[in-house]
């Protein structure tokens, strides 16, 4: 298929991407079966779409049809009556027509202002009835179609996650900066602040750890659960020590603006359970604890 890519297929973009309305997509049949996911996949990439059932469409469907909206008509033979029915009021509509075939000599392809070839020398099927390779063909290029789009769009995975919030899908492209803590929900103290103050601090936050940060609110350090055994330990007069005296400089760190799947990536890399997340200037801005991650099922 890759060898139909030629300037029909490039009218077909120019069409579409200056197109200022919707597309429209028909067929019927197993080709209407590949006309909707096709119109799925326009809409879910950047490009408004949706599927018209050719009967239901010459039935009063065909309202839904505005003119500047572009027609995607698919059709292995180019001759199926409800589909040709359907080109009269397209051309009436003024709706420019791209045609999907595997007859470039079609009524369909003749009155289709663009065709793209999508014809097979014969079906898988050993009667060669069955649409399959045909099938086929027509949804390859479709996608073909969608991803050139999705391209000239620019289209970003921020885009993709926006238009799929549900699913597998959306949970991967959740950023951390829509899941993390912020503001009094955060464990911080200052450098010099008693160790007492710390574990204060910690324990009515209750994420088991501190955030340490100096006299300008700039991250220096982070101290756990962990640290105050270790500190416990260690020192006979735990309490005569400052939070900077004893947190474990430059923690690990992350932006708001990454995918959370990074930061789970992060945590596993360096066997722990919470990311700070820090602004511009190195200022603690949220916390995300590895059950937030599991709570959104980005794990």
């Amino acid at each position: 298929m890759a060898d139909r890519l030629d300037g029909n297929f490039e009218k077909a973009i120019d069409l579409l991407f200056n197109g200022k309305g919707r597309v429209i997509i028909s067929g019927i049949g197993k080709s209407g079966q590949v006309a909707r996911k096709i119109a799925a996949t326009l809409s879910s990439t950047g490009t408004p779409a949706f599927y018209l059932h050719p009967t239901e469409g010459v039935h009063g469907d065909i309202g839904m049809v505005l003119s500047g909206d572009i027609a995607i008509i698919i059709s292995k033979s180019g001759d199926t009556d409800e589909l040709i029915k359907l080109l009269p009021i397209f051309k009436r509509l003024e709706v420019p027509i791209i045609a999907i075939t595997g007859d470039n000599n079609s009524p369909l392809a003749q009155q289709a202002d663009v065709v793209l070839d999508a014809s097979v020398a014969c079906e898988a099927c050993p009667l060669d009835l069955v649409p399959t390779s045909s099938t086929t063909a027509a949804l390859v290029m479709g996608d073909a179609l969608a991803i050139v789009l999705l391209e000239m769009r620019g289209f970003t995975a921020q885009d993709f996650s926006f238009i799929h919030p549900g699913g597998a899908l959306g949970r991967k492209l959740i950023k951390v900066g829509d899941i993390m803590h912020t503001g009094s929900q955060l464990p911080i103290v200052r450098h010099s602040a008693g160790f007492r103050e710390m574990v204060v601090e910690m324990t009515s936050k209750r994420f088991g750890l501190a955030l340490v940060v100096d006299d300008k609110g700039k991250l220096t350090g982070i101290y756990t659960d962990g640290d105050l055994r270790r500190t416990v330990e260690t020192y006979e007069n735990p309490l005569s020590l400052t939070a900077g005296k004893v947190a474990t400089p430059n923690p690990k760190r992350i932006s708001a603006h990454e995918l959370a799947a990074t930061a789970v990536a992060i945590m596993e890399d360096f066997n722990i359970t919470s990311l700070v997340i820090t602004d511009g200037d190195n200022k603690p801005v949220g916390l995300i604890h590895l059950h937030d991650l599991l709570k959104a099922k980005v794990v």
